[in-house]
């Protein structure tokens, strides 16, 4: 290993670790708003940005569950599991689900993430097995909702 590979590697963690310490951030932001018509509660810049994509309003309402956790077995294997935002709509028989991503680059891990959410709609299937269940991927770095079939 050269010292530039060395210093590559210590730069790339680095990377890393501010990444995952944006992330962390930005997920408790997101857990604490709440946006019911004119009621606002949480980071006024994080709700303004919330307010321009109305898609995503309804994840962020009073009936919308965060941080929900979840186990259950899938083919035999055991899987615990925190969704970061839930919304059942008992009514319909449907349940929304969301998971926060904050990379930048969407293509490089969105196969492992369209996994995570086919692992939640899976669990939710075993507590719910009447209801239908969408997930999605909510990328923060641009407030895109990308549905995950």
């Amino acid at each position: 290993m050269t010292s530039n590979d060395l210093i590559d590697l210590i730069a790339n963690q680095e990377n890393i670790k501010f990444a995952t310490e944006a992330g962390a951030r930005k997920h408790a932001i997101l857990q604490k708003v709440a946006i019911d018509n004119d009621i606002e509660q949480g980071d006024s810049k994080t709700i303004a940005e919330l307010r321009e994509h109305p898609e995503l309003l309804r994840f962020f309402s009073k009936n919308a569950k965060t941080e929900v956790p979840i186990a259950g077995y899938i083919n035999g294997k055991f899987y615990s599991r925190r969704i970061d935002r839930l919304i059942i709509n008992e009514t319909e028989k449907h349940i929304e689900l969301i998971d926060y991503k904050t990379d930048l680059e969407k293509n490089l891990r969105r196969a492992d993430y369209k996994k995570q959410i086919a692992e939640y709609k899976e669990l939710l299937r075993g507590i719910y097995p009447d209801y239908k269940i969408t997930g999605y991927i909510l990328w923060l770095h641009d407030f895109c909702l990308e549905k995950c079939d």
